[in-house]
């Protein structure tokens, strides 16, 4: 399970962490973070000397563990986890651009259009999955209906058939 990373020993608002510890504080492996650096999940270090590690920074780490966090949580494949955290992106820099007071209202109307695209993308997703996991409820709850309608048969056949069994004089007389 992921740690808060400021719960990590030694680990201080603005260290600079190793992949391992960050692994283990963010609940995954050295391995896949490496491999969301690659396919571009996470933003890849500076260059670094040959043999050097990679430090990776207290933004970095809540990064990573808002990746892992969507992913566990949405059940997102990689490709659409890039789509909701280039959104993400976005709408951060749309921020940024409205937090300064030289913006003119009609770029300011703008921002706001803008960041509501980037929503509507982000809610599109999150919709989209919570349509699947909706019909796959309805799947499951019709099967196990199906399931316990069949026990209740099989119940209903065991009780006919015992209750056969105990009354003597529904028993088929002897052929002589």
């Amino acid at each position: 399970m992921a740690q808060d990373p400021a719960s990590i020993p030694g680990a201080v608002a603005d260290a600079n962490l190793r992949i391992g510890d960050v692994a283990r504080m963010v609940g995954t492996t050295p391995r896949t973070i490496r491999y969301y650096e690659e396919i571009g999940l996470l933003r890849e270090g500076a260059e670094r000397a040959s043999g050097a590690h990679r430090l990776y920074s207290q933004g970095e780490v809540e990064r990573l563990a808002e990746v892992m966090r969507l992913k566990e949580l949405l059940g997102l494949s990689l490709e659409e986890l890039k789509t909701l955290l280039a959104a993400e992106e976005a709408r951060a820099e749309v921020r940024a651009q409205l937090r300064r007071e030289d913006v003119v209202p009609e770029r300011r109307r703008e921002l706001l259009e803008e960041a509501l695209g980037h929503l509507d993308r982000q809610l599109e997703l999150v919709r989209r999955r919570s349509s699947e996991i909706a019909r796959l409820q309805d799947e499951l709850s019709e099967t196990r209906k199906r399931v316990r309608r069949r026990i209740r048969e099989l119940d209903a056949r065991a009780a006919d058939a015992f209750e056969s069994a105990r009354r003597p004089d529904q028993q088929a007389e002897p052929v002589r």
